[in-house]
C-alpha cells in the first residue's frame, strides 16, 4: 500500500486490454501488476459468489465499489449490495444516486439527503464507509447541488463522504454542449461557476476545500476533448468524451492525435488532493482507483489497452505520493508498493 491507511485500486471494467476476461483473469492481471492493492468492483449480480471466491482465491480485496440507484426503487438495494460488498473486503461503498427519481421528477435535495442517510446508517452496521460521487447521469452532473447537499448532511451530524472523479468537471470546460447538459452553461459563462482547475475560486477547490473526500478517481479527460469514435452511446451518437489516454497509444490504436498537454489538467487536481491531504492533518482521504473503463462514454472499441493505461497512471501516482507528500514529510516512511 501506499501507506498503512491509503489504498490504490484499478476499476473492475478496466482490467481488460481491449476485451473483457474471464473473471478469474480479471484478479490475476491485477494482482501479478505489482502496483495495485485492491480491485475495485462489488460483487457483480448473479456473480456474488464467483467474486467472494476470486477475492479469497487470489488475495485480492474489493475494497471500493459503486453502483447506480434510483431513489424511490433501490432503497433494498443498497443493504443486498453492502452485505455482499462486506464479504469481499469492501471499507467503502459509493452511491451514484439518479438524476430522476422513480416517479419521474429530478430529485430534490431533501430526497437526496434522506437516501445518503439510510445507507450511511446501514454501513455504519457493516465497517463499510458510505460515500457520492460528482457524475454524468447523476443528480451530481449539477454541480452546484453537490455543497448544499454536502451541508444538509454534516447539519444531520453525518459527514459528507465524496468521491471525486474530476474528469466529469474537467469534461466540462470549453464544452456548451456538455455545459448544457448539466445545465450549467449561463453559470459558466457568467463566471459564477468556474471549472477550470488553474483558475481561482473554482468548483473543484471549494470540494477539497471542504475536506470531505475520501476517495479519488483518476481518469483524464481532455477539455473540449474528442468524443469516444469507438463505440456508439444511448440514442445511436458517439459516446461522450469522458476518457483520454494517459500515455501515447500506438499507431491505429485511437482515433485522435493525442497530445501530451491535455493530460495536464487531471494530473493537476490529483496533486491539489495531495498536498491538501499533506497539509491537513484529518484529511479523510483513503483511497484511490485508476479508471481507464470499456464503457460507450470512456473507452468502449479503442484499440489501446486499458489495463496498461490504469498501470501507468498508477505508477505515476505512486510517484508523485512519493514527491508531494512523503517527500514532505520526513517522518513518514513510505511502504513498500503493493
Amino acid at each position: 500500500m501506499i501507506n498503512d491507511d491509503f489504498s490504490l485500486g484499478c476499476n473492475g471494467r478496466g482490467l481488460m486490454h481491449t476485451q473483457e476476461l474471464p473473471l478469474e483473469d480479471q484478479f490475476r492481471m491485477l494482482r501479478d501488476s505489482g502496483v495495485f492493492d485492491h480491485f475495485d468492483r462489488i460483487p457483480q449480480p448473479g456473480l456474488e459468489r464467483e467474486y467472494v471466491e476470486a477475492s479469497n482465491k487470489y488475495g485480492v480485496p474489493l475494497t471500493t465499489g459503486l453502483w447506480t440507484y434510483q431513489i424511490g426503487k433501490d432503497e433494498d438495494l443498497v443493504r443486498h449490495n453492502l452485505e455482499w460488498a462486506a464479504k469481499a473486503g469492501a471499507k467503502c461503498h459509493n452511491l451514484m444516486i439518479s438524476t430522476n427519481h422513480a416517479k419521474g421528477h429530478v430529485v430534490t435535495d431533501d430526497e437526496v439527503v434522506e437516501f445518503y442517510l439510510r445507507a450511511y446508517e446501514a454501513g455504519e452496521s457493516l465497517g463499510i464507509t458510505i460515500s457520492a460521487e460528482v457524475h454524468i447521469y447523476m443528480f451530481t452532473e449539477d454541480f452546484r447541488r453537490i455543497t448544499p447537499v454536502a451541508e444538509k448532511v454534516r447539519s444531520r451530524g453525518v459527514p459528507f463522504n465524496f468521491v471525486l472523479d474530476h474528469s466529469h468537471v474537467l469534461l466540462k470546460i470549453e464544452s456548451p454542449e456538455e455545459q448544457d447538459a448539466s445545465g450549467i452553461r449561463e453559470d459558466v459563462e457568467t463566471g459564477r461557476l468556474i471549472l477550470d482547475p488553474y483558475d481561482e475560486g473554482n468548483v473543484i477547490d471549494e470540494w477539497i476545500d471542504q475536506n470531505m473526500i475520501v476517495w479519488l478517481q483518476v481518469r483524464p479527460v481532455s477539455p473540449n476533448g474528442p468524443k469516444n469514435t469507438g463505440m456508439m452511446g444511448p440514442g445511436g451518437r458517439w459516446g461522450r468524451a469522458c476518457q483520454y489516454p494517459f500515455t501515447r497509444p500506438g499507431p491505429g490504436e485511437w482515433d485522435h492525435f493525442w497530445h501530451a498537454y491535455r493530460v495536464e489538467p487531471c494530473k493537476e487536481v490529483v496533486r491539489k488532493v495531495f498536498r491538501h491531504h499533506r497539509d491537513t492533518p484529518d484529511s479523510p482521504l483513503r483511497w484511490m482507483t485508476t479508471d481507464m473503463i470499456d464503457m460507450p462514454d470512456y473507452g468502449g472499441g479503442v484499440g489501446y489497452s486499458l489495463f496498461d493505461q490504469n498501470v501507468a497512471i498508477a505508477e505515476w501516482i505512486r510517484d508523485t505520493w512519493q514527491q508531494i507528500v512523503v517527500a514532505d514529510r520526513p517522518k513518514q516512511v513510505a511502504s513498500p508498493a503493493a
